[in-house]
């Protein structure tokens, strides 16, 4: 089977999808080879670009990750070249060959450690992650998160100096499970979730989604599986993001606009990567333990397995997410499970859980917040807050899908 056929999201491969997937393996053995984080990935992304010029037009070379690693070398060993600072090293690198045959090594999971480097903000983390990974340029990165490229540009230049101030190697870190691998690999996973999410419900913006971004987590997300296919928190991720991504076409109308899960037509979700997600699912719950991914996957499978919104076990969504609030506890997760109990108990017990989070200030004036509580209340039948807080919610959030939907409920309210 292809890899398009057996990955659905990732159907209609170009050179772009290519180049980004050898970026980082490509990265990983120069690195390996060399050392200087930030040189070898001046040379790579120079010859990425030379790749993504030629190859459109000369055709893909039978060793395109061999070709890469070649000119990636090539411009390694000019930087060197040019650099009179250390001119007898540049003597002893410039006579070595360039390299014909590539490793196959895949060096992606030791190089999402590095950039997730705990010296850096999960912004920068974030970034670095989508341009030395993600083999995405400045510019896109700067788009996706609609920021200035200079501004990008620079905290991405930041990132780097910082893992070159605290002497980071290229390795994967080690020591017993609980110890810095655990953690770093938790912290791997949160920026891919981050990227994930970003692209699911753009936190900005005109479009809602950015599938682009969803697609890229996916990807790496996948990355990291092959390489740890035994954690169960990995394979919960992945599944997570897959049965996720799955309503991308249910979720807006034609014109753009956001359509809830319980109005979505479930017949557009798309069942190759739903059943994908499935399968993982009963993967990562078949290990000793039960981390956060797991169990968001586990709730995202049973919407999944509903084939209407009324058919939805909520009773069970609800366990899941107390048992979710125990083992990492969370704002969101508590939201999240106000909505759950509303739907067992009536909206008057998710209000009063939503109270619960009035004194947080993780959530004050949150449109999240504000729009869930409308929710309850225009389900209660008190119209007038919940008006109040449709409208409150929706100059809350940046996003305009979302402002579209918001200020459409409370118009609703207002005519009815």
């Amino acid at each position: 089977m292809s890899e398009a056929a057996e990955h659905p999201e990732r159907r209609g491969s170009t050179v772009e999808d290519l180049l980004r997937e050898l970026t980082p393996q490509v990265l990983g053995a120069l690195v390996r080879r060399h050392g200087g984080f930030e040189d070898c990935e001046d040379a790579v992304q120079e010859a990425v670009l030379a790749a993504a010029l030629q190859w459109p037009e000369q055709g893909v070379p039978d060793n395109p990750r061999g070709w890469l690693l070649t000119v990636a070398s090539r411009r390694f060993i000019d930087q060197l070249r040019s650099d009179h600072a250390r001119r007898e090293r540049e003597s002893a690198n410039a006579t070595e060959a360039v390299p014909e045959d590539v490793p196959d090594t895949d060096d992606t999971l030791v190089l999402l450690f590095l950039c997730c480097h705990p010296t850096l903000t999960p912004a920068s983390q974030t970034a670095l992650t989508l341009r030395a990974v993600g083999g995405l340029t400045t510019a896109q990165i700067a788009r996706a998160f609609l920021v200035p490229e200079a501004t990008m540009a620079a905290r991405i230049s930041r990132a780097k100096q910082r893992i070159k101030a605290a002497g980071a190697s290229f390795t994967l870190p080690e020591g017993p499970e609980g110890s810095e691998r655990e953690e770093r690999l938790r912290v791997v996973l949160h920026v891919l979730y981050l990227i994930f999410n970003e692209g699911y419900t753009a936190s900005s913006g005109r479009d809602l989604q950015r599938t682009d971004l969803a697609q890229e987590a996916i990807r790496l997300a996948r990355s990291v599986r092959v390489q740890l296919p035994e954690d169960g928190e990995v394979t919960g991720l992945l599944a997570l993001m897959l049965l996720t991504h799955a309503r991308r076409e249910a979720r807006t109308t034609a014109a753009g606009d956001l359509v809830p899960l319980a109005d979505q037509d479930r017949s557009r979700w798309d069942r190759g990567l739903i059943d994908e997600g499935l399968d993982l699912v009963k993967s990562a719950l078949a290990g000793p333990a039960l981390g956060p991914y797991q169990l968001q996957a586990a709730i995202a499978a049973t919407h999944a397995a509903a084939d209407t919104a009324a058919e939805t076990d909520w009773s069970q969504v609800h366990a899941l997410y107390l048992i979710l609030e125990r083992i990492a506890p969370n704002p969101m997760v508590t939201l999240n499970r106000a909505i759950a109990l509303a739907e067992t108990e009536g909206p008057q017990a998710g209000l009063d859980l939503l109270a619960t989070l009035d004194d947080d200030a993780r959530m004050t004036g949150h449109h999240r917040l504000l729009s869930v509580r409308a929710h309850l209340l225009e389900r209660s039948g008190d119209t007038t807050a919940a008006h109040d807080h449709y409208r409150r919610a929706a100059k809350a959030t940046a996003s305009l899908a979302e402002q579209r939907y918001l200020e459409s409920r409370a118009r609703r309210l207002t005519a009815s």
